[in-house]
């Protein structure tokens, strides 16, 4: 069974957009059932079912990677968290009194590894953006006192599920920094940094090519894909220009 965590530099640099293409691409190579996941989504609008008798929260980046996927799920698997607040998943989990469990998205995970031929997660945000705050104390937390429980971050959960880490970059001004920060995080957790995508979200970046350069130069993993700005790209297309790790 193949299986990719996907991360980015920031929120908002295309990680929906490279998951939906890396499940087309899986897809063009023969693999039969590919699904996407999203265990956290914030940021989401209530949507009646088709007979009117009921609804589910529903996040637009959910709906990418269900049309792209080829095998269909129950949604308590494939976006265990659905989080209507557009804000950091531990902030929008707490005002919709909810916990955001790490041990529950790693059971959904490993059900899906029981049907699907491949599994491409999304995360939330940046790679380290806090899931989960102690439900208590919360200033004491911030001391390291141990009796108000621990923050976990979208790194803790793709620590619990050791997958490849494909890395997207979204080439505006500040990239380097950013890209050079999470490659540390991911490589300092024992993580593999399978690969990276260059999603251009700044047509206007000055310097482009020589901020390409540099990534090219210090990233430890191969570049996958280099993605102009386009709106309208479809995944099945940008699927064609994607290197599988």
């Amino acid at each position: 069974m193949t299986a990719y965590f996907i991360t980015g530099t920031d929120t908002g640099v295309g990680k929906t957009r490279t998951s939906c293409a890396l499940i087309h691409a899986l897809r063009q190579v023969g693999h039969a059932r590919v699904v996407g996941m999203k265990p956290v989504a914030a940021g989401c609008d209530w949507v009646l079912d088709d007979d009117g008798a009921g609804g589910q929260w529903l996040n637009e980046d959910v709906v990418a990677l269900r049309a792209a996927s080829s095998l269909k799920v129950p949604s308590r698997f494939d976006n265990p968290y659905a989080l209507p607040e557009p804000a950091s998943p531990h902030i929008a989990a707490k005002l919709a009194d909810e916990v955001i469990d790490l041990a529950h998205i790693e059971a959904s995970f490993h059900a899906l590894r029981q049907h699907a031929d491949a599994v491409v997660v999304e995360g939330a945000g940046g790679f380290i953006v806090p899931l989960h705050e102690p439900a208590s104390g919360a200033e004491g937390a911030h001391f390291g006192h141990a009796d108000v429980g621990e923050w976990a971050t979208s790194a803790d959960l793709a620590s619990r599920l050791r997958l490849p880490v494909i890395l997207v970059v979204g080439l505006r001004l500040g990239c380097l920094n950013h890209a050079l920060l999470t490659q540390e995080a991911v490589l300092s957790r024992g993580l593999k940094l399978a690969g990276w995508v260059a999603n251009v979200i700044d047509p206007e970046m000055p310097h482009q090519a020589a901020n390409l350069a540099t990534l090219q130069a210090r990233l430890q993993a191969p570049m996958l894909a280099h993605w102009a700005w386009d709106r309208q790209a479809e995944p099945a297309d940008l699927a064609r220009s994607l290197r599988l790790p």
